[in-house]
């Protein structure tokens, strides 16, 4: 599709609702500030939603400036929260540079984009960047270029939202309070979740509303965060500002300009922060955090009326959050290593509370298993490295965590979820410790990967290509075939008194393939119990445990 028409533009709106309503949950556990200033996902979905029911109540005779219209409309009038309120400037920069158009092409979207940018910083006071404004300035940047190169929305669309993904997973180096809680920026993966809607209503691909997706092969810094749903603990006596204060100023009085629109940011500044008025002599909308939200009242009741207020004691919002941490606090905890999304709902199934991402290609560091272990909501804490290049660095955080921390040697993934299965919420930390370390030591593992080089190793001459596998520290399999090598593998691997085979497939195997090779092994091995999950992994075409 090379133009978008009214409806297309309309359904595609409704679409990036949807995909956003669907992964609300998603977004908000990505929220680190001490206070929930709402969140952020249920913001920018209620937000949006608000254009959805004018664009709904159009009926069927409309044209793109009605369109274009509820859109801006709506999400203003629906804005919530800072997330939605920068939304809803997007929106409506997004549609004013738009507003003589019957139809959009790729490039007239691309000039819209730089609109929608420009207004989004503009109403915000103070612009940090690691936030939505950063991905939407850097997707603005790329659009005219991308647009020159894709007439086809489809790909165009595809290629804005790759380039938002890049930009949102160095969101954490921009900020230092990102980095430290170990995520990505909620209104960027927001923003995002509206894009990847829209492109979806595009390609025709359904949207599943009734539950999330959550995606665990992400950026080690939002894989982390998505394996739980906790708020980070903070000093509330170190909060600035306690009241959260939002209105509309509608029914402006006759005298009043943009200039007495100027005016009022200017007070509210000077009584508190994260103030945000935009709008104009039509509708005006606030937000501030102060503590004298009557005067932030008494500051716009010279304007016009007051409509929808809201104030809300952030400080007593937290204080029951802390609250209800403690009451949920487990005596015990778990943190697992792990890459790929089926491993780690492995993990999170038996019971881990807190997944790294990382592995063979991608070591976490001291302070990324920190985080994590700072997070889980408990004072003991057993860390699975699943890997011998972690191990090391787990053992450090002992020394940094004021909370109790043993690490269970585990230096495979095959080795991490035998030990998960041995933890007992029951037992004590060293009881645990010592059962779950227990629990691997008559596994035997191997690993199915390809040759990156020419080598001569462990008694074969490899190519570059080759599958290749490995147990333990030398290969101990070679071929040109997965299955074949995998097969290799697992002969090796079974023993006498060995009972059950155990594979983990990769992300570059499909499922098809890895249920022909389990009815294979099964074959091959009719007194084993043989069993076969989707791992995720990348680069390891499988993970093999016999016992």
């Amino acid at each position: 599709m090379k133009i978008l028409e009214a409806a297309v533009l309309k359904d595609m709106i409704i679409g990036g609702y949807k995909y956003l309503a669907a992964n609300k949950e998603m977004v908000n556990a990505l929220n680190v500030f001490p206070v929930p200033d709402g969140d952020t996902g249920t913001n920018m979905s209620l937000t949006i939603a608000s254009a959805v029911k004018e664009l709904e109540d159009l009926g069927e005779k409309f044209d793109m400036g009605d369109v274009l219209k509820c859109i801006a409309h709506g999400t203003l009038r629906g804005a919530r929260g800072n997330s939605g309120v920068i939304l809803s400037q997007i929106m409506r920069g997004l549609t004013k540079a738009l507003e003589d158009a019957e139809q959009i092409s790729t490039k007239a979207f691309a000039k819209a984009l730089a609109a929608a940018r420009e207004m989004a910083y503009n109403a915000v006071t103070k612009p940090k960047e690691g936030t939505v404004l950063t991905v939407i300035r850097y997707i603005a940047e790329k659009a005219p270029s991308l647009a020159s190169k894709k007439s086809d929305f489809a790909e165009f669309f595809a290629e804005l939202i790759k380039k938002g993904e890049e930009i949102l997973q160095k969101t954490p180096d921009m900020l230092p309070v990102l980095k430290k809680a170990g995520v990505v920026d909620a209104g960027g993966r927001g923003l995002l979740c509206v894009f990847t809607g829209a492109y979806k209503v595009l390609v025709g691909e359904p949207i599943e509303e009734e539950q999330a997706s959550v995606d665990y092969t992400v950026a080690p810094a939002q894989t982390a965060m998505l394996s739980e749903n906790i708020s980070e603990e903070h000093d509330y006596d170190n909060i600035k500002f306690a009241y959260c204060t939002e209105y509309f100023v509608v029914n402006l009085k006759k005298h009043c300009t943009e200039e007495d629109i100027e005016k009022l940011r200017d007070k509210l500044m000077a009584i508190g922060d994260c103030v945000i008025v935009i709008g104009d002599i039509s509708l005006i909308k606030v937000h501030v955090h102060t503590n004298q939200p009557n005067r932030a009242l008494g500051y716009a009741l010279q304007l016009g009326e007051l409509d929808k207020v809201k104030i809300e004691n952030m400080l007593q919002q937290h204080r029951a959050i802390v609250e209800e941490r403690e009451r949920n606090k487990k005596p015990l905890g778990m943190v697992a290593v792990c890459a790929g999304a089926g491993l780690a709902r492995i993990f999170k199934d038996m019971g881990v509370d807190f997944v790294i991402e990382g592995g063979q290609t991608m070591n976490p560091s001291v302070e990324d298993i920190l985080v994590a272990v700072e997070r889980v909501n408990a004072d003991n804490i057993i860390i699975l490295p699943n890997n011998k290049n972690i191990i090391m660095a787990a053992e450090k955080v002992n020394e940094l965590s004021k909370k109790n921390v043993s690490v269970v040697p585990s230096v495979s993934v095959t080795q991490g979820i035998r030990a998960a299965m041995a933890f007992d919420s029951e037992q004590d930390m060293s009881v645990n410790c010592t059962n779950m370390t227990k629990a691997f030591k008559d596994l035997t593992c191997g690993e199915v990967t390809h040759a990156v080089r020419n080598t001569n190793m462990d008694g074969f001459a490899l190519h570059e290509g080759d599958i290749i596998g490995i147990s333990g520290d030398k290969i101990v399999a070679q071929s040109r075939q997965i299955s074949e090598t995998t097969e290799k593998v697992v002969q090796k691997l079974v023993g006498d008194f060995s009972e059950t085979i155990t594979l983990y497939y990769g992300a570059d195997v499909k499922e098809e393939e890895a249920n022909a090779l389990k009815e294979e092994l099964e074959e091959k091995y009719p007194d084993f119990d043989v069993a076969c999950y989707n791992g995720g992994q990348p680069h390891y075409y499988y993970f093999i445990a016999v016992e």
